[in-house]
């Protein structure tokens, strides 16, 4: 599907505060938190769009 942009740092980074934000969202801290699901798949995924869009890879290789 997509090729893996993302590093492990990176990877960690987005998965944490993405979980974070969902969570907030969940407690209803606000709805904008709800942006934390991006962080949270991309991380999971090791992929982001926006990173392929502009030639960002965060992977060692």
């Amino acid at each position: 599907m997509f090729a893996k942009n993302v590093g492990s740092l990176d990877r960690l980074v987005r998965i944490i505060l993405g979980a974070l934000l969902v969570v907030g969202a969940l407690m209803g801290l606000g709805a904008w938190m709800w942006i934390g699901v991006i962080a949270l798949a991309t991380g999971l995924l090791n992929t982001c769009p926006l990173y392929s869009l502009l030639g960002i890879n965060t992977c060692s290789r």
